[in-house]
Protein backbone atom coordinates (compact mmCIF):
# COMPACT_ATOMS: atom_id res chain seq x y z
CA UNK A 1 0.00 0.00 0.00
CA UNK A 2 2.89 2.51 0.72
CA UNK A 3 4.80 1.65 -2.33
CA UNK A 4 0.94 2.54 -4.18
CA UNK A 5 0.67 5.82 -1.96
CA UNK A 6 4.32 6.78 -3.00
CA UNK A 7 3.41 5.99 -7.13
CA UNK A 8 0.53 7.75 -6.74
CA UNK A 9 1.73 10.85 -5.12
CA UNK A 10 4.64 10.78 -7.20
CA UNK A 11 2.12 10.67 -10.18
CA UNK A 12 0.12 13.83 -8.77
CA UNK A 13 3.18 16.00 -8.58
CA UNK A 14 4.40 14.99 -12.41
CA UNK A 15 0.77 15.73 -13.59
CA UNK A 16 0.57 18.99 -11.32
CA UNK A 17 4.03 20.10 -12.36
CA UNK A 18 2.84 18.85 -16.09
CA UNK A 19 -0.17 21.08 -15.71
CA UNK A 20 1.98 24.71 -14.78
CA UNK A 21 4.26 23.85 -17.68
CA UNK A 22 1.35 23.65 -19.95
CA UNK A 23 -1.55 25.88 -18.62
CA UNK A 24 -1.22 28.41 -21.07
CA UNK A 25 -1.52 26.19 -23.50
CA UNK A 26 -4.34 24.76 -21.87
CA UNK A 27 -6.10 27.84 -20.94
CA UNK A 28 -6.15 28.62 -25.03
CA UNK A 29 -7.36 24.84 -25.89
CA UNK A 30 -10.15 25.55 -23.26
CA UNK A 31 -10.54 28.40 -24.82
CA UNK A 32 -11.58 26.77 -28.05
CA UNK A 33 -13.56 24.19 -26.83
CA UNK A 34 -15.55 27.06 -25.62
CA UNK A 35 -15.47 29.69 -27.84
CA UNK A 36 -18.57 29.54 -29.14
CA UNK A 37 -20.72 28.63 -26.11
CA UNK A 38 -23.95 30.03 -25.66
CA UNK A 39 -22.80 31.92 -22.45
CA UNK A 40 -19.47 33.20 -23.61
CA UNK A 41 -19.61 33.56 -27.45
CA UNK A 42 -20.54 37.36 -27.36
CA UNK A 43 -17.80 38.60 -24.90
CA UNK A 44 -15.32 35.87 -26.51
CA UNK A 45 -15.63 37.59 -29.64
CA UNK A 46 -14.55 40.91 -28.34
CA UNK A 47 -11.84 39.83 -26.29
CA UNK A 48 -9.59 37.55 -28.13
CA UNK A 49 -6.90 38.99 -26.93
CA UNK A 50 -8.00 37.30 -23.43
CA UNK A 51 -8.04 33.85 -24.88
CA UNK A 52 -5.24 33.97 -27.46
CA UNK A 53 -1.51 34.64 -28.31
CA UNK A 54 -1.44 37.78 -30.28
CA UNK A 55 0.31 40.18 -32.31
CA UNK A 56 -0.80 44.18 -31.28
CA UNK A 57 -0.55 46.28 -34.35
CA UNK A 58 0.15 50.10 -34.43
CA UNK A 59 -2.13 52.89 -36.31
CA UNK A 60 0.47 55.27 -36.07
CA UNK A 61 0.47 58.79 -34.71
CA UNK A 62 -1.42 60.34 -37.63
CA UNK A 63 -4.94 61.56 -37.00
CA UNK A 64 -8.23 59.19 -37.33
CA UNK A 65 -9.85 59.78 -40.77
CA UNK A 66 -12.73 61.52 -40.63
CA UNK A 67 -15.97 59.17 -40.91
CA UNK A 68 -18.42 62.05 -41.25
CA UNK A 69 -22.28 61.83 -39.96
CA UNK A 70 -25.25 62.18 -41.98
CA UNK A 71 -28.87 62.11 -41.52
CA UNK A 72 -29.61 59.30 -39.33
CA UNK A 73 -31.41 56.23 -41.45
CA UNK A 74 -34.50 54.55 -40.82
CA UNK A 75 -34.19 50.96 -40.77
CA UNK A 76 -36.24 48.60 -42.63
CA UNK A 77 -39.24 47.74 -40.87
CA UNK A 78 -38.32 43.78 -40.52
CA UNK A 79 -34.65 44.70 -39.11
CA UNK A 80 -35.49 44.65 -35.40
CA UNK A 81 -36.13 41.00 -35.75
CA UNK A 82 -33.38 40.03 -37.83
CA UNK A 83 -30.98 42.19 -35.20
CA UNK A 84 -32.34 40.02 -32.73
CA UNK A 85 -32.84 36.49 -34.78
CA UNK A 86 -29.19 36.91 -36.22
CA UNK A 87 -27.56 38.17 -32.77
CA UNK A 88 -25.80 40.88 -34.11
CA UNK A 89 -23.87 42.90 -31.79
CA UNK A 90 -22.62 46.06 -33.73
CA UNK A 91 -24.22 47.60 -36.92
CA UNK A 92 -22.47 50.25 -39.12
CA UNK A 93 -23.99 51.80 -42.12
CA UNK A 94 -22.37 54.35 -44.38
CA UNK A 95 -23.56 56.11 -47.66
CA UNK A 96 -21.42 58.16 -49.43
CA UNK A 97 -18.89 58.08 -46.74
CA UNK A 98 -20.85 59.61 -44.61
CA UNK A 99 -22.77 57.03 -40.79
CA UNK A 100 -25.98 57.05 -41.68
CA UNK A 101 -27.03 54.71 -39.11
CA UNK A 102 -24.91 53.04 -35.79
CA UNK A 103 -26.49 50.71 -33.33
CA UNK A 104 -24.59 48.30 -30.99
CA UNK A 105 -26.22 45.01 -28.94
CA UNK A 106 -25.78 42.54 -26.41
CA UNK A 107 -23.61 44.82 -23.59
CA UNK A 108 -21.15 45.45 -26.69
CA UNK A 109 -20.20 48.83 -27.41
CA UNK A 110 -18.32 51.12 -30.03
CA UNK A 111 -15.07 50.63 -28.91
CA UNK A 112 -14.96 47.02 -28.93
CA UNK A 113 -12.26 45.19 -31.13
CA UNK A 114 -13.97 42.52 -32.74
CA UNK A 115 -13.08 39.10 -34.49
CA UNK A 116 -12.78 39.37 -38.12
CA UNK A 117 -13.01 35.64 -38.81
CA UNK A 118 -12.65 35.06 -42.60
CA UNK A 119 -13.46 38.87 -42.99
CA UNK A 120 -9.98 38.82 -42.88
CA UNK A 121 -9.40 37.46 -45.67
CA UNK A 122 -10.64 40.39 -47.96
CA UNK A 123 -7.88 42.11 -45.74
CA UNK A 124 -5.15 40.00 -47.01
CA UNK A 125 -6.13 40.04 -50.83
CA UNK A 126 -6.36 44.15 -49.92
CA UNK A 127 -2.19 43.13 -48.67
CA UNK A 128 -1.55 41.12 -51.84
CA UNK A 129 -3.49 43.42 -54.18
CA UNK A 130 -0.47 46.01 -53.17
CA UNK A 131 2.64 43.59 -52.70
CA UNK A 132 1.91 42.36 -56.17
CA UNK A 133 1.85 45.93 -57.61
CA UNK A 134 5.11 46.64 -55.94
CA UNK A 135 7.05 43.78 -57.63
CA UNK A 136 7.49 41.35 -54.94
CA UNK A 137 5.33 38.81 -56.83
CA UNK A 138 5.83 38.16 -60.59
CA UNK A 139 2.79 36.25 -61.46
CA UNK A 140 -0.55 34.78 -60.31
CA UNK A 141 0.41 31.87 -62.30
CA UNK A 142 3.71 31.04 -60.12
CA UNK A 143 4.06 28.20 -58.40
CA UNK A 144 3.13 28.94 -54.29
CA UNK A 145 6.18 27.05 -53.80
CA UNK A 146 7.91 29.87 -55.26
CA UNK A 147 7.59 31.89 -52.67
CA UNK A 148 6.53 29.07 -50.21
CA UNK A 149 9.39 26.75 -50.87
CA UNK A 150 8.59 23.99 -47.38
CA UNK A 151 5.14 23.92 -49.13
CA UNK A 152 7.20 21.01 -51.63
CA UNK A 153 6.02 17.48 -51.56
CA UNK A 154 2.70 18.81 -50.04
CA UNK A 155 -0.69 19.13 -51.02
CA UNK A 156 0.44 22.68 -52.41
CA UNK A 157 2.98 21.35 -54.34
CA UNK A 158 1.15 22.10 -57.96
CA UNK A 159 -0.88 24.88 -56.96
CA UNK A 160 -0.68 28.43 -58.08
CA UNK A 161 -1.18 31.44 -56.59
CA UNK A 162 -3.71 31.91 -58.96
CA UNK A 163 -5.41 28.77 -57.25
CA UNK A 164 -5.26 29.47 -53.67
CA UNK A 165 -6.74 33.23 -54.25
CA UNK A 166 -9.75 32.07 -55.71
CA UNK A 167 -10.00 28.27 -53.16
CA UNK A 168 -9.51 25.99 -56.38
CA UNK A 169 -6.40 24.82 -54.92
CA UNK A 170 -8.07 21.13 -54.83
CA UNK A 171 -6.39 20.34 -51.38
CA UNK A 172 -8.82 18.26 -49.38
CA UNK A 173 -9.63 20.12 -46.33
CA UNK A 174 -12.61 19.41 -44.41
CA UNK A 175 -14.11 23.23 -43.31
CA UNK A 176 -17.07 21.83 -41.25
CA UNK A 177 -17.16 23.78 -38.24
CA UNK A 178 -19.16 21.81 -36.26
CA UNK A 179 -17.27 18.80 -36.38
CA UNK A 180 -15.10 18.15 -34.07
CA UNK A 181 -12.46 16.16 -35.82
CA UNK A 182 -13.01 18.58 -38.91
CA UNK A 183 -9.48 19.73 -40.44
CA UNK A 184 -10.77 23.22 -39.62
CA UNK A 185 -11.16 22.18 -35.85
CA UNK A 186 -7.71 20.91 -35.42
CA UNK A 187 -6.07 23.73 -37.20
CA UNK A 188 -7.95 25.60 -34.41
CA UNK A 189 -6.51 23.43 -32.00
CA UNK A 190 -2.81 23.71 -33.60
CA UNK A 191 -3.37 27.62 -33.02
CA UNK A 192 -4.56 27.40 -28.94
CA UNK A 193 -1.73 24.96 -28.32
CA UNK A 194 0.96 27.06 -29.76
CA UNK A 195 1.95 24.63 -32.91
CA UNK A 196 3.08 25.93 -36.22
CA UNK A 197 0.46 26.57 -38.92
CA UNK A 198 3.26 26.92 -41.73
CA UNK A 199 4.09 23.13 -40.18
CA UNK A 200 0.51 22.32 -40.71
CA UNK A 201 -0.01 23.33 -44.29
CA UNK A 202 2.50 21.97 -44.92
CA UNK A 203 1.92 17.78 -43.27
CA UNK A 204 -1.74 18.37 -45.56
CA UNK A 205 -0.63 15.89 -48.46
CA UNK A 206 -4.34 15.09 -50.16
CA UNK A 207 -5.91 16.19 -52.91
CA UNK A 208 -9.13 16.12 -54.81
CA UNK A 209 -8.57 17.42 -57.94
CA UNK A 210 -6.28 19.18 -60.68
CA UNK A 211 -5.96 23.04 -59.15
CA UNK A 212 -8.28 24.77 -60.90
CA UNK A 213 -10.85 23.06 -62.16
CA UNK A 214 -13.39 23.15 -58.94
CA UNK A 215 -14.00 25.59 -56.27
CA UNK A 216 -14.16 24.70 -52.48
CA UNK A 217 -14.02 26.64 -49.76
CA UNK A 218 -10.44 26.03 -47.87
CA UNK A 219 -9.54 28.40 -45.38
CA UNK A 220 -5.76 26.86 -45.15
CA UNK A 221 -5.74 28.59 -48.54
CA UNK A 222 -5.10 31.67 -47.18
CA UNK A 223 -2.82 31.47 -45.22
CA UNK A 224 -0.53 29.41 -47.76
CA UNK A 225 -1.83 33.18 -49.44
CA UNK A 226 0.10 34.67 -46.37
CA UNK A 227 3.43 32.34 -46.64
CA UNK A 228 3.63 33.64 -50.06
CA UNK A 229 3.46 37.07 -48.65
CA UNK A 230 6.06 36.45 -46.32
CA UNK A 231 8.12 34.47 -48.68
CA UNK A 232 8.17 37.27 -51.39
CA UNK A 233 8.65 40.24 -49.31
CA UNK A 234 10.91 38.68 -46.43
CA UNK A 235 8.38 40.52 -43.95
CA UNK A 236 5.75 39.59 -41.65
CA UNK A 237 1.87 40.10 -42.60
CA UNK A 238 0.99 42.55 -39.78
CA UNK A 239 4.62 44.62 -40.52
CA UNK A 240 3.69 44.82 -43.79
CA UNK A 241 -0.56 45.37 -43.38
CA UNK A 242 0.37 48.11 -40.56
CA UNK A 243 2.31 49.94 -43.31
CA UNK A 244 0.34 49.56 -46.29
CA UNK A 245 -3.34 49.77 -45.16
CA UNK A 246 -3.63 50.45 -41.56
CA UNK A 247 -1.90 53.47 -41.24
CA UNK A 248 -2.95 54.92 -43.96
CA UNK A 249 -6.70 54.50 -43.33
CA UNK A 250 -6.13 56.22 -40.28
CA UNK A 251 -8.01 53.75 -38.01
CA UNK A 252 -9.78 54.64 -35.09
CA UNK A 253 -8.09 52.00 -32.63
CA UNK A 254 -4.92 49.81 -33.06
CA UNK A 255 -5.94 46.14 -34.34
CA UNK A 256 -4.62 42.87 -33.93
CA UNK A 257 -4.28 39.48 -34.97
CA UNK A 258 -4.34 36.22 -33.26
CA UNK A 259 -0.95 34.33 -33.97
CA UNK A 260 0.15 30.76 -33.67
CA UNK A 261 2.81 29.48 -31.07
CA UNK A 262 5.73 31.22 -33.51
CA UNK A 263 4.38 34.50 -34.11
CA UNK A 264 3.06 34.01 -37.38
CA UNK A 265 -0.52 35.92 -37.58
CA UNK A 266 -3.57 33.62 -38.04
CA UNK A 267 -3.73 35.74 -41.31
CA UNK A 268 -7.36 33.76 -42.42
CA UNK A 269 -9.74 34.77 -39.59
CA UNK A 270 -7.47 36.70 -36.72
CA UNK A 271 -8.00 40.08 -37.57
CA UNK A 272 -9.32 42.10 -34.50
CA UNK A 273 -10.98 45.91 -35.37
CA UNK A 274 -13.30 48.12 -34.45
CA UNK A 275 -16.68 47.37 -36.15
CA UNK A 276 -16.20 51.02 -37.65
CA UNK A 277 -12.92 50.63 -38.86
CA UNK A 278 -14.17 47.99 -41.01
CA UNK A 279 -16.87 49.85 -42.51
CA UNK A 280 -13.49 52.19 -43.18
CA UNK A 281 -12.13 49.11 -45.27
CA UNK A 282 -15.91 48.76 -46.77
CA UNK A 283 -15.95 52.50 -48.07
CA UNK A 284 -11.70 52.55 -49.36
CA UNK A 285 -13.06 49.47 -51.68
CA UNK A 286 -16.47 51.15 -52.90
CA UNK A 287 -14.09 53.94 -53.74
CA UNK A 288 -11.79 51.69 -55.97
CA UNK A 289 -8.91 51.50 -53.40
CA UNK A 290 -8.77 55.42 -52.68
CA UNK A 291 -9.35 56.69 -49.02
CA UNK A 292 -8.52 60.65 -48.22
CA UNK A 293 -7.29 60.89 -51.70
CA UNK A 294 -4.53 58.41 -51.66
CA UNK A 295 -4.51 55.35 -53.76
CA UNK A 296 -3.96 52.87 -50.83
CA UNK A 297 -5.23 49.58 -52.84
CA UNK A 298 -4.01 49.51 -57.14
CA UNK A 299 -7.58 50.45 -58.63
CA UNK A 300 -6.72 47.12 -61.24
CA UNK A 301 -6.80 45.15 -57.87
CA UNK A 302 -10.10 46.43 -56.51
CA UNK A 303 -11.45 44.66 -59.60
CA UNK A 304 -10.43 41.69 -60.02
CA UNK A 305 -10.33 40.92 -56.57
CA UNK A 306 -14.18 41.32 -56.02
CA UNK A 307 -15.22 40.38 -59.52
CA UNK A 308 -16.03 36.84 -59.30
CA UNK A 309 -13.78 34.62 -60.96
CA UNK A 310 -13.49 31.22 -59.36
CA UNK A 311 -15.24 27.98 -60.61
CA UNK A 312 -18.23 27.91 -58.48
CA UNK A 313 -21.24 26.13 -59.36
CA UNK A 314 -24.48 27.27 -60.71
CA UNK A 315 -26.96 28.98 -58.52
CA UNK A 316 -23.93 29.01 -55.36
CA UNK A 317 -22.42 32.23 -53.97
CA UNK A 318 -20.02 33.14 -56.11
CA UNK A 319 -16.08 33.96 -54.97
CA UNK A 320 -13.33 35.95 -56.33
CA UNK A 321 -9.60 36.76 -55.00
CA UNK A 322 -11.03 36.41 -51.25
CA UNK A 323 -14.17 38.57 -51.46
CA UNK A 324 -17.82 36.88 -52.58
CA UNK A 325 -20.40 37.90 -54.69
CA UNK A 326 -24.02 37.08 -54.12
CA UNK A 327 -25.43 34.35 -56.52
CA UNK A 328 -27.20 36.87 -58.06
CA UNK A 329 -25.20 39.52 -57.80
CA UNK A 330 -25.36 42.77 -59.49
CA UNK A 331 -22.34 44.74 -61.11
CA UNK A 332 -20.28 46.24 -58.28
CA UNK A 333 -21.88 44.44 -55.18
CA UNK A 334 -19.52 42.23 -53.06
CA UNK A 335 -18.79 41.42 -49.65
CA UNK A 336 -16.32 39.86 -47.10
CA UNK A 337 -17.63 36.91 -44.74
CA UNK A 338 -16.50 35.54 -41.53
CA UNK A 339 -18.10 32.73 -39.23
CA UNK A 340 -21.15 33.65 -37.28
CA UNK A 341 -22.30 36.39 -38.73
CA UNK A 342 -19.36 38.82 -39.69
CA UNK A 343 -20.00 41.13 -42.51
CA UNK A 344 -18.37 43.86 -45.15
CA UNK A 345 -21.01 44.55 -47.65
CA UNK A 346 -20.27 46.95 -50.48
CA UNK A 347 -22.81 47.76 -52.78
CA UNK A 348 -21.23 50.82 -55.44
CA UNK A 349 -24.22 51.51 -57.33
CA UNK A 350 -26.02 52.81 -54.28
CA UNK A 351 -23.12 54.06 -52.69
CA UNK A 352 -23.07 51.37 -49.41
CA UNK A 353 -21.44 50.34 -46.75
CA UNK A 354 -22.84 47.83 -44.13
CA UNK A 355 -20.39 46.00 -41.76
CA UNK A 356 -22.04 43.63 -39.49
CA UNK A 357 -20.45 41.94 -36.78
CA UNK A 358 -22.44 39.09 -34.99
CA UNK A 359 -22.36 36.24 -32.74
CA UNK A 360 -24.88 33.60 -34.74
CA UNK A 361 -24.63 30.20 -33.40
CA UNK A 362 -27.17 29.49 -36.09
CA UNK A 363 -25.33 30.92 -39.32
CA UNK A 364 -24.94 27.50 -40.87
CA UNK A 365 -29.01 26.91 -41.32
CA UNK A 366 -30.11 26.89 -44.69
CA UNK A 367 -31.00 30.42 -45.69
CA UNK A 368 -29.43 31.98 -43.30
CA UNK A 369 -26.57 33.81 -45.84
CA UNK A 370 -28.96 34.67 -48.18
CA UNK A 371 -30.93 36.40 -46.11
CA UNK A 372 -28.76 38.36 -44.68
CA UNK A 373 -27.77 39.39 -48.07
CA UNK A 374 -31.26 40.21 -48.46
CA UNK A 375 -31.58 42.36 -45.50
CA UNK A 376 -28.22 44.53 -46.70
CA UNK A 377 -29.93 45.07 -49.79
CA UNK A 378 -32.99 46.45 -48.02
CA UNK A 379 -30.35 48.71 -45.77
CA UNK A 380 -28.93 49.40 -48.99
CA UNK A 381 -32.23 50.77 -50.65
CA UNK A 382 -33.39 52.77 -47.23
CA UNK A 383 -30.55 55.07 -47.16
CA UNK A 384 -31.40 56.41 -50.50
Amino acid sequence: MRRVFRFGLILAVVLAALGLWKREQITRLMAVNSLFAEDRIVSNFSNMDNLFLTHQMSRGDGPISPLPEGARMALPTASDQWIRDRMVNALVVLKDGTVRHESYYNETGAEDLRISWSVAKSWLSALFGIVMSEGAIDSLDDPVTKYAPTLAGSAYDGATIRNVLNMASGVTFDEDYLNFWSDINKMGRVLALGGSMDGFAAKLQDTFITPGRQWQYVSIDTHVIGMVIRGATGRSVPELLQEKLIQPMGLEAAPFYVTDGHGVAFVLGGLNLRTRDYARFGQMFLDGGVWNGQQIVPADWVVASTTPNAPTAAGDLQYAYQWWAPKDARQGEFFGIGIYGQYVYVNRPLGVVVAVNSSDRLFKEDGVTDGNIAMFRQIAEAAQ
